[in-house]
């Protein structure tokens, strides 16, 4: 069975996260039922990342297999006109070898999050942001940041729904930097790592959004990092302004001219 990789662009508002769920739409869900409409039988795919409610994705990476032996392009064209109206879309597609896995061939997940600084609601950026009303302090953001990379156990960090066998992680980058944007200021986040825990980037950024608004300090997250506690931890942020930017891989599966190993 041919195997192909899929990058996909989802808004997350719609869907209970990516995993399929009973009764609850989802981000899977809507491709295996595309994918089904293509080859009639039951389709499992599996992803890069699980993300949560809310959730969105600029460039989440799965993989399908297929009975048929597809033309990449033409596969996702047809997975885009089924996939209509819901809002997920086949970025690109490529055959990839029959070992290749979505999941377990990654190196690095890549997260960027929007924090909008404004008192108005934002109309055009309603559930695409976390929107704060107070102007926050994006060097102390930074300097408490700072403390948080490397290779730690987060289980400060981690909901306590996680079902990651180990809280021990390495976080590579964690950067925060302000921008003018055109419907306000704004705050982004950029962070990457192998792997992540369960709400382990929305945990960083409420705890970060605590020290921006000078409730906390830099010393402040190592206590809470040192401590090994759930409790320790700053609110937790709402999903809204969370996105899966991409997947980095050993090779680039989506490279022009790539072929399957």
């Amino acid at each position: 069975m041919p195997r192909y990789a899929l990058k996909v662009e989802y808004h997350g508002a719609p869907f209970a996260g990516w995993q399929r769920q009973k009764e609850q739409p989802s981000v899977q869900a809507a491709i295996e039922t595309a994918l089904a409409r293509l080859e009639p039988r039951e389709h499992k795919i599996a992803a890069a990342g699980r993300t949560d409610a809310g959730v969105h994705a600029l460039a989440q990476v799965a993989h399908c297999d297929m009975d048929r032996d597809w033309d990449p392009f033409r596969l996702s064209e047809a997975l885009n006109y089924h996939l209509r109206p819901q809002p997920v879309a086949i970025l690109d597609c490529a055959r990839v070898a029959d070992d290749w896995h979505a999941r377990f061939s990654a190196l690095e997940r890549r997260y960027h999050f929007r924090i909008l600084q404004r008192r108005a609601p934002p109309a055009h950026l309603a559930g695409l942001v976390w929107q704060v009303k107070q102007r926050l302090d994006v060097a102390r953001m930074q300097e408490g940041a700072a403390r948080l990379l490397g290779r730690h156990d987060f289980t400060t960090f981690r909901s306590t729904i996680c079902q990651a066998d180990s809280p021990v992680k390495t976080l590579d980058r964690l950067d925060v930097t302000g921008t003018e944007g055109p419907w306000g200021p704004e705050i982004h986040f950029d962070v990457r790592a192998r792997s992540f825990l369960h709400n382990q980037v929305r945990s960083f950024v409420g705890t970060l959004e605590r020290v921006g608004a000078g409730a906390w300090d830099a010393d402040d997250v190592t206590a809470a990092l040192e401590a090994r506690d759930r409790a320790a931890c700053g609110p937790v942020c709402p999903p809204q302004g969370l996105y899966l930017a991409g997947v980095g891989y050993p090779e680039d599966p989506f490279a022009s001219g790539a072929e399957p190993a």
